[in-house]
């Protein structure tokens, strides 16, 4: 239904006069612009060239013209999946690729130790608090990133920071997390296998993606006590 709505979008989308390019001033305006970033983002995981694109807006144009199309959707449908699946693949090896360059050369930065898992670990700031054990509830505040140093998540952007069990997410957070103290902060380098392999999650965490976090341990609550919410924003387990 989604993508169903996405494409609706993406067609009225094509109606809107060049004097748009001048930039969004209202916010009927920004909304329209809010929805071309929404479209952009759902066509992101065919890493269309500019010729590429070309046969998409030639698709849109003629549906919104009332061309008869070059090609029947319906038996277009299945092809398209198959062309994201593909595309998103490889996509993920080219990450994959240069997560292991980013994580052997990470491991060589001053600080930093790499666990028998893979996982990398480097202490910002020394807490002095409780430490937590896998079954245990935490309340963080971290910040999600690609090698790239794009962001996907962060909870300072919320104004709210996570709660959950830690044995209930992914497995270099059971691990890293574990290292550390109330009060302390800390850099994790996460290899796909300790993430989220190699499905990847959502639109941008590519299978095989390496990940970074900076997490800030602010609360310890022992087992037996208050149970944690489940977050949909927290790193969820694979």
């Amino acid at each position: 239904m989604c993508k169903l709505i996405i494409a609706a979008l993406l067609s009225a989308l094509i109606a809107i006069p060049s004097f748009a390019a001048e930039g969004p001033k209202s916010e009927e305006e920004k909304t329209l612009y809010a929805i071309g970033l929404m479209v952009a983002r759902s066509l992101s995981v065919f890493s269309l060239t500019p010729a590429e694109f070309e046969y998409v807006k030639q698709g849109i144009a003629d549906s919104v013209e009332g061309k008869k199309p070059s090609v029947e959707l319906a038996e277009y449908n299945k092809k398209a999946q198959e062309l994201a699946t593909a595309r998103r693949k490889a996509q993920g090896e080219k990450a994959a690729a240069a997560g292991k360059t980013f994580l052997e050369k990470t491991a060589g930065e001053k600080g930093v130790v790499k666990s028998d898992s893979g996982m990398l670990y480097q202490s910002l700031k020394e807490g002095n608090g409780a430490a937590p054990v896998a079954t245990d509830t935490v309340k963080v505040n971290y910040r999600g990133t690609l090698i790239d140093g794009k962001e996907f998540d962060s909870s300072y952007k919320r104004n709210a920071p996570a709660e959950f069990r830690l044995d209930g997410v992914i497995k270099c957070w059971t691990e890293g997390v574990q290292k550390m103290k109330e009060g302390g902060k800390s850099r994790l380098v996460c290899p796909a296998s300790l993430a989220y392999g190699d499905n990847g999650a959502g639109e941008l965490i590519l299978p095989g993606a390496t990940l970074v976090f900076e997490v800030e341990l602010l609360e310890v609550k022992k087992a037996g006590g208050e149970s944690a919410p489940k977050l949909k924003e927290q790193p969820q387990k694979q």
